[in-house]
């Protein structure tokens, strides 16, 4: 059966077109569905009867399972979903006086081995399927409206912001993350603004370049080191794509609206990346973007290396910044008591690691 939630906008207006039905159909069932939350085909009224019931007979809608809820002190919220195939993935809610922002996964694990990230640890074992990224989103609004959660006074959502920043590496699964940042701002669905959409990147630059032409979305990247030695360690895929290449696509992302920042994520390690002379290299290369930079404290997780910079040094690196006319800022950690902050997902991965980096990258240029 076809899970219509593995269909863009496009592809249901086929789908319903193979049928001799209007294309008006996919944009009535994309309400149903997405804005309403309804998943009972005989209660979207607005369709004949023997189109109820040949979505009944036809197709299904198969979202991730809930498997676990975990609740911060600090309001954050994290779910472990179950797919299909046995992997799971999570994905967090963050609270905020005017805003609520979703924290979704890309892929199940990572297979770019960023050595400061949990989710890097697990491996990697495959792509999400649009059904499987759009349906976080989906469990996200809509179980949270049933619960009362506040909605967004701008958006009249729950769910007011999606960050791609879950597990896995957003455009390594370009095609169908695209498709699904889509479906996200698409105004039949969940019509949410580029602004308040954002895919976070470690730094693959033809996908980035790509991306421009193809999905007009906020883009942050995790950059963590100023100089390609440390940055080859903390993220090897800066061996392939290396700072200069990867800062030349950023500064062409934004080059046609000077409204536009890119946001630069930095997590501090002690004694790693967080002294004087690594802020100022970080200053000489933003300067010439429209940037803003995030520096995030480490989040630690069993077995790792790392430790966090402490609170004295990350406000004189961000002072540095900012006397240097960076926009710079020191991400609040939320979650942490439940393992939901930033680098700290990971789920349960049947890992392949006969499929990682090299493979990977294969396939980003055979997209």
């Amino acid at each position: 059966m076809i899970n219509l939630l593995d269909l863009d906008q496009d592809e249901l207006t086929a789908f319903f077109a193979q049928s001799g039905e209007k294309p008006f159909r996919a944009t009535q069932v994309l309400q149903w569905i997405h804005q309403r939350g309804l998943i009972d085909y005989a209660a979207m009224t607005n369709l004949s009867k023997s189109l109820r019931q040949r979505l009944q007979q036809e197709t299904t809608l198969q979202f991730p399972q809930i498997l676990t809820t975990q609740h911060a002190h600090d309001g954050t919220r994290k779910w472990l979903l179950g797919l299909q195939d046995g992997n799971a993935i999570e994905m967090v809610f963050i609270p905020e006086a005017d805003r609520g922002t979703l924290c979704i996964s890309s892929q199940v694990g990572c297979a770019l081995d960023c050595r400061f990230c949990a989710t890097a640890q697990q491996g990697f074992n495959r792509n999400l399927t649009l059904s499987e990224i759009i349906g976080q989103v989906w469990l996200a609004e809509h179980t949270l409206r049933r619960e009362g959660v506040q909605v967004c006074e701008l958006t009249q959502r729950a769910v007011s912001n999606v960050v791609m920043m879950g597990m896995g590496e957003p455009l390594a699964n370009f095609n169908t993350v695209v498709k699904a940042m889509r479906l996200i701002m698409n105004d039949f669905s969940y019509g949410l603004s580029w602004r308040r959409v954002t895919v976070s990147t470690a730094g693959i630059v033809p996908a980035i370049r790509r991306l421009k032409t193809e999905c007009n979305v906020s883009l942050a990247v995790s950059l963590h080191a100023p100089f390609d030695a440390l940055r080859n360690e903390l993220v090897p895929i800066n061996r392939k794509y290396p700072i200069a290449e990867l800062l030349a696509a950023c500064r062409d992302y934004v080059s046609d609206d000077r409204r536009r920042r890119i946001t630069f994520e930095y997590v501090m390690l002690d004694g790693i990346n967080d002294q004087p002379e690594h802020a100022r290299a970080l200053i000489k290369l933003l300067r010439p973007i429209p940037a803003k930079v995030n520096l995030i404290p480490f989040n630690p997780f069993p077995n790792t290396i790392y430790r966090r910079s402490s609170q004295e040094t990350i406000d004189q690196f961000r002072d540095m910044l900012w006397q240097a006319g960076l926009v710079t800022v020191t991400r609040k950690t939320r979650g942490d008591d439940i393992d939901a902050a930033c680098g700290q997902l990971a789920g349960q991965v049947h890992d392949k690691t006969q499929r990682r980096f090299k493979s990977l990258l294969i396939v980003i240029h055979q997209e």
